[in-house]
């Protein structure tokens, strides 16, 4: 049979464009055994129970039941730490630090029984880095298996509190001829899993590979089945990585949480605004600004910095890392029709320190105050913020959230911050001892900024 690798959809014969999906070279080829049925992964006892159709009103909304994990920023990506019952999927590049942050939280946890599947690494492995983690656990097991089977088994003579399989693509079933990591394995493992989680009431955490277009290996009813995705991300030239949820049927997608990868682990960074300015002695450089931006309810103060220099060719450069390069693209066009500076005929990088990508519009306003403060060789005054969105006609549109940007933007010390008109209704400037300053346009920041 064929399989696509985006939807799931079989096929007796192979196709170049999926029927199902419409995506193209996704087709692949997996070999199926005649007595093989669909969803004949074993049974993990229980007889079915028939539902019976309620009414919206006589539905009992109660709180899901979590485990509160040792990692807060864990709980905060979570929604508040891991329901009990639900399958997490944990992807992410190999070497980010998956597997390290599963552990490290896994053998902090004392009062549970833990299960932890490795397919990929051996005991001895897991244990040097446990070791190397500095952490000790009696009641965290460890057992190298990759037979779906025998892994219930293992779960039947332990009966764990908390499941983990390190990874999904390294597990196979004996109902099935294709090899693991195909798309019928991968969603057969998966299914039981989830079927096991349900009836038992035990979180299941399935880690992940990725594949290199960044998004999760395996069909695409992989993330369907789960309860949530989360994504552990990164540059290797960095030791920050991020933790994102892509999917949370319990919570919020819009979360994220920052660690820092140490000899010794992953340090959670409480206070990540201070990794993201970077500090210069005291000396004030051109191009460089401070934006406050927001990722979920989280603010950040996070440093732009721009350099903006002649042609050297006959075409100019535009580089750009960590930001949108056609939404920089239009910010220069803003400013060179709107405000009258003339950046067609220069080369403009642009650099978020840190090695964050940001998709904030409100990071908008301090693109622009570093791009022009390196066209005129002018440093920004020490202390100075902004936060704004431009608009093709040159205004700054209100931002979300202002009253949670000023007071991050006042506890990191900062003294002025700039802001859309307009955009402090109901708010009491007195509570803060930070100046604000009120532009409607490009034109007005850049005369608050430089006068």
């Amino acid at each position: 049979m064929w399989f696509c690798t985006a939807c799931g959809a079989d096929s007796p014969k192979w196709a170049g464009r999926c029927p199902a999906c419409g995506q193209w070279n996704t087709m692949v080829e997996e070999k199926v055994s005649a007595g093989a049925a669909s969803g004949s992964s074993k049974p993990l006892g229980g007889s079915r129970v028939k539902a019976t159709p309620k009414a919206v009103n006589d539905i009992a909304a109660v709180d899901e039941p979590r485990l509160h994990m040792p990692s807060e920023e864990l709980n905060r990506v979570l929604g508040g730490g891991l329901v009990k019952g639900s399958i997490v999927l944990l992807g992410g590049e190999p070497g980010i630090g998956k597997s390290t942050l599963v552990l490290q939280n896994l053998l902090a946890i004392r009062n549970k029984r833990i299960l932890y599947v490795s397919g990929e690494e051996s005991a001895t492995q897991l244990k040097l880095r446990a070791d190397r983690i500095g952490r000790g656990s009696d009641n965290c097991f460890i057992v190298c298996e990759t037979s779906l089977e025998n892994i219930f088994e293992h779960i039947e003579s332990i009966a764990p509190e908390i499941l983990v399989v390190d990874s999904i693509q390294t597990i196979a079933t004996d109902t099935l001829d294709s090899s693991a990591g195909s798309v019928g394995q991968v969603r057969e493992c998966a299914a039981a899993l989830l079927k096991f989680a349900k009836e038992s009431s035990v979180p299941v955490i399935l880690i992940g590979h990725i594949n290199k277009e960044g998004t999760l290996a395996g069909p695409k009813v992989l993330e369907h089945i789960v309860d949530a995705v989360l994504q552990f991300e990164g540059d290797r030239q960095y030791m920050y990585r991020l933790l994102r949820a892509i999917k949370n049927r319990f919570g919020s997608t819009s979360e994220l949480g920052i660690y820092e990868m140490q000899q010794r682990g992953l340090r959670e960074v409480s206070n990540p605004s201070e990794m993201l300015v970077s500090r210069h002695g005291g000396e004030e450089l051109s191009g460089v600004a401070v934006g406050v931006t927001l990722e979920g309810i989280r603010p950040f103060i996070i440093e732009v910095q721009s350099l903006v220099s002649s042609a050297a060719y006959g075409t100019p450069q535009r580089s750009v890392t960590g930001f949108d390069a056609k939404r920089m693209n239009m910010l220069l066009a803003v400013l060179e029709k709107r405000v009258g500076f003339k950046l067609g005929v220069k080369d403009v990088f642009l650099n978020i320190a840190g090695g964050l990508k940001v998709n904030d519009p409100a990071l908008d306003l301090g693109v622009i105050a570093a791009i022009l403060s390196s066209n005129v060789d002018i440093a920004i005054p020490h202390g100075w913020c902004m936060a704004g969105e431009i608009g093709l006609t040159g205004e700054i549109r209100p931002v979300t959230r202002i009253e949670q940007r000023i007071t991050e933007a006042e506890k990191l010390g900062m003294s002025d911050i700039i802001i859309p008109a307009g955009n402090l209704k109901g708010f009491d400037t007195s509570r803060v001892s930070i100046r604000i300053h009120e532009a409607a346009k490009v034109a007005d920041a850049f005369r608050i900024l430089f006068g």
